[in-house]
């Protein structure tokens, strides 16, 4: 049971950290050349969408690499 409570605590640690990573990498990137004028709302939750989107798919890819690598013991 505690594993299970470990894995859940370590996944959204995962989750938030490389979400907020993401937020800050694409806060570089300046999208107002591509938007409409006045759209400053859609602007941002299309950021804060893309933002989850990316960080979620590469902490999900750290999560399966971490699980892969303890399941190597059982090549043994």
């Amino acid at each position: 049971m505690e594993q299970i409570g470990i894995q859940s605590l370590t996944s959204m640690v995962s989750h938030l950290v490389f979400i907020t990573i993401t937020w800050r990498l694409l806060q570089a990137i300046h999208l107002d050349g591509i938007l409409k004028k006045g759209r400053v709302f859609e602007g941002r939750l299309l950021l804060m969408f893309l933002t989850i989107t990316i960080g979620t798919a590469v902490s999900n890819f750290f999560l399966d690499f971490l699980l892969w690598s303890r399941n190597l013991q059982f090549l043994l």
